[in-house]
């Protein structure tokens, strides 16, 4: 009878332990939002944010970048644990995916010409033109379906490279990548057209099988905004960058 209850006990151990080991194993979440919002390093601004609020729920995470579509569809089938960063109101189309209900942050989606002769104000302003956008890019996809043409490529690298080349009037994309873009490619006569076409508020979404993880998320990211961690992460990625970006 003492052998039995040794064995069981040991087992009960055996299961505890592996369960703690299990639950320490990285999250690994996907995004393809490029530099200074997220870089390979996961220096970016959304990487800090993140890392710190799982950090503080007591889980470590692994980002890594995908283009649009795919790092939506991964999250949503369970092979990855999560995706960012994404409008509200995801999970009718995608439903095992779960929205972390505080926003990251706010996201401004402008376009980017050439042309010295282009104005717009909205996205029925896009109409006339011939405009590029990214694949998987939910918002810009429904926005400019009635545009003169829409081309989607697979990367924002592609996307200006067919701006430098003028094989399209517009493209619309993200104000700091583009901004990054415009950098990199030394593209000296594309500048950003304003205002922006949208400001949307944007979200983390986990898989449904972290659903318990969701409200200590979401409580973190609310903290980091109270407590000035959040203003901090700003400062060290997104404010030293607009000081010498081209606009």
């Amino acid at each position: 009878m003492h052998k039995q209850i040794t064995f069981i006990l040991f087992i009960l151990g055996f299961l505890f332990l592996s369960d703690r080991g299990y639950a320490q194993e990285p999250l690994m979440l996907t995004t393809f939002i490029g530099s200074p919002l997220s870089k390979q390093d996961q220096t970016g601004f959304y990487d800090l944010v993140l890392i710190e609020a799982f950090r503080r729920a007591g889980r470590n995470v692994i980002i890594s970048h995908l283009p649009a579509e795919r790092s939506l569809t991964n999250a949503d089938t369970g092979i990855t644990d999560g995706d960012f960063v994404r409008i509200s109101g995801l999970n009718s189309r995608y439903p095992n995916l779960l929205e972390v209900p505080e926003k990251i942050t706010d996201f401004e989606f402008v376009a980017f010409t050439w042309r010295p002769d282009i104005q717009i104000k909205d996205w029925s302003s896009c109409k006339p033109y011939n405009v590029a956008i990214v694949r998987g890019w939910k918002i810009l996809e429904t926005n400019l379906e009635d545009v003169s043409s829409l081309v989607k490529v697979k990367d924002q690298r592609l996307l200006f490279a067919m701006l430098a080349k003028q094989r399209t009037d517009i493209v619309v994309y993200s104000r700091f990548e583009g901004y990054e873009m415009i950098n990199q490619l030394n593209l000296k006569t594309v500048r950003v057209l304003e205002p922006p076409l949208a400001t949307r508020e944007m979200f983390l979404y986990l898989n449904k099988r972290h659903r318990l993880l969701v409200p200590a998320i979401t409580k973190h990211l609310q903290i980091m905004k109270q407590d000035g961690s959040f203003e901090q992460i700003i400062e060290k990625t997104l404010k030293p960058y607009l000081m010498n970006c081209v606009q």
